[in-house]
């Protein structure tokens, strides 16, 4: 009996999948799937390859209610702007939850974990940001910084956004690629403090591994929400700030314990607080995400393999309403 695989490129992934209301549902579906406790979700398998500069990431997940399931291979090689190649690229294969048979081959390039990432960073501000948000702010000037913006506004229409990176020239490209995607007055500016000071939900998306956001620049009526730190080495958040935080919420608190800002507050010493809320309990109802209008809440996000599997189902269904990629009879 001959069975059928969609494959599909980059380019007709970008046209068929939108950062949108829909993949920010699907995604948010993924959160409280985990909360149920009935996912099966391995540890992040990493690799490095020292002699190449690069390292490579392999995420998978099982979530009931989904009929696939993906495994999401990146690599990452970081010279390889030197060779004129992207340092990152990647795919996702998408399995049957019922037969194991492969149903589709997605030669993304990272597409759809950037898709995925920034989704998860709205359903983080759907839940945990202040419900009137008028200002935000990004720090980071990559393409998570421009999509985590645009997928926050999809959930709080702000007006006004700043951008903060170490390379002013960049930040000010970042802000006018942002000004041009939402209406919103985009401004690049010089010190993040004052970032932090004059927003009401900040994101920083960087690699960095000494903090770039300071506890001491916490505010009431501030939610920050943290992607950049997914290696154990990365730290954007000072630790203190975990600590200080009226509600610190990590997308899953194995990951973040070893991967996210979580670590660098344990390692610190100065978390205490045992294991952390998860986002999918605040998805579900078990805990709430904003607990005063006044409080100070910090999303921990360093990617799962639900989100990959969510955003794996998702492109399967837009590509076949499409009638887009390649079907291969194996």
């Amino acid at each position: 009996m001959a069975h059928e695989v969609l494959i599909a490129t980059e380019s007709e992934l970008r046209a068929a999948i939108k950062l949108d209301a829909a993949v920010v549902g699907v995604v948010e579906r993924a959160f409280a799937a985990l909360a149920t406790g009935e996912v099966v979700m391995p540890p992040i398998l990493s690799m490095e390859i020292p002699a190449a500069n690069g390292e490579v990431d392999v995420k998978t997940a099982y979530l009931p209610g989904f009929d696939g399931f993906a495994i999401k291979v990146s690599p990452g090689f970081f010279d390889n702007p030197k060779l004129g190649l992207p340092s990152l690229n990647g795919l996702m294969m998408l399995f049957s939850a019922k037969t194991g048979l492969v149903e589709a081959l997605f030669l993304d390039n990272g597409y759809l974990t950037d898709v995925r990432t920034a989704a998860a960073g709205a359903v983080a501000a759907r839940h945990m940001a202040p419900g009137a948000v008028t200002t935000a702010g990004v720090i980071g000037t990559g393409v998570q910084a421009r999509l985590q913006i645009i997928a926050a506004h999809l959930e709080r229409p702000f007006s006004r956004v700043l951008v903060w990176g170490r390379d002013s020239e960049k930040a000010k490209a970042c802000a006018a690629d942002i000004a041009a995607e939402i209406p919103v007055q985009a401004e690049a500016v010089s010190d993040p403090a004052r970032l932090v000071a004059e927003s009401q939900l900040v994101v920083t998306t960087t690699p960095a591994r000494e903090p770039v956001l300071k506890a001491e620049w916490l505010h009431s009526g501030l939610h920050v929400t943290a992607m950049g730190s997914d290696q154990a080495g990365k730290n954007e958040i000072e630790p203190q700030a975990l600590v200080a935080a009226d509600l610190y919420v990590a997308d899953r608190a194995s990951q973040c314990e070893a991967l996210g800002e979580l670590r660098a507050a344990i390692a610190s010493g100065l978390w205490r607080g045992g294991a952390p809320v998860e986002l999918g309990d605040v998805v579900s109802g078990k805990c709430v995400g904003r607990p005063s209008p006044d409080a100070i809440t910090i999303c921990d996000l360093t990617g799962t393999g639900a989100q990959d599997t969510a955003i794996a189902t998702h492109a399967l269904a837009a590509l076949r309403a499409a009638q887009a990629g390649m079907r291969v009879e194996t």
